[in-house]
């Protein structure tokens, strides 16, 4: 997503629709696949709790980077950085914890993160290129993206491998409200603020879901 902010002008317009595109993704992620294997295993008490303390996690996280970012005058870029690692640190421990699950579980949702980060990385490396900070510290600050994702997915993994199912599927809970209120609130909010929504704009959500779909069927066969 960086490097194509670097390679094509970024424009409200380009940025509305894959921002979109990426909320489809993101709640095909919870429904499609989260979701099945939770209603297998869980009792529904504990999986409302998981989603309402992901979807608590995801206000608290919001609220202290809108502080942050009143107390700091003129580091917006910054901490938009620092708020799309913190989402890049999440999506790692979602990952790690689906990959505790079966490996297969964990390529599914890493293939959703994928394609639902690359509008983050355009937005937040685009921000910064309309700021001035130079080419060459754009470069190293996204490949820096790795590091929060990657760390957290290992650390996941390691903690709950040998944990019961129940535990497992809890985090992913978790995992699931916080993903769909960052989708809804975060996600679609970004999106209005460039560019008022087109048909073309619901086209993309719809597009976002369905593709995911496509691809857990695929990666599942």
């Amino acid at each position: 997503g960086g490097a194509l902010a670097e390679l094509r002008p970024p424009t409200a317009r380009r940025l509305n629709f894959a921002l979109h595109a990426a909320a489809g993704i993101v709640l095909a992620v919870v429904a499609v696949e989260l979701m099945p294997r939770a209603l297998e295993r869980l009792p529904a008490w504990m999986i409302g709790l998981g989603f309402a303390v992901g979807g608590l996690l995801y206000v608290a996280l919001d609220s202290l980077v809108t502080r942050l970012q009143s107390d700091q005058a003129g580091t917006g870029a910054w901490m938009i950085y620092g708020a799309v690692a913190v989402d890049l640190f999440i999506d790692g421990l979602l990952i790690g914890a689906g990959s505790s699950v079966n490996l297969g579980l964990g390529l599914v949702l890493a293939a959703g993160q994928v394609m639902a980060d690359l509008p983050e990385g355009y937005a937040v490396i685009a921000n910064l290129r309309e700021r001035g900070i130079s080419r060459r510290q754009r470069i190293w600050l996204s490949a820096a993206f790795l590091l929060p994702a990657l760390g957290a997915a290992a650390v996941a993994y390691l903690l709950l491998r040998g944990q019961p199912p129940e535990w497992k599927l809890g985090v992913l809970m978790v995992g699931a409200g916080l993903l769909t209120v960052a989708a809804i609130e975060d996600m679609i909010g970004e999106a209005h603020q460039g560019q008022e929504d087109e048909r073309r704009s619901l086209v993309a959500l719809v597009g976002g879901f369905v593709l995911f779909t496509v691809i857990s069927a695929g990666l599942g066969e």
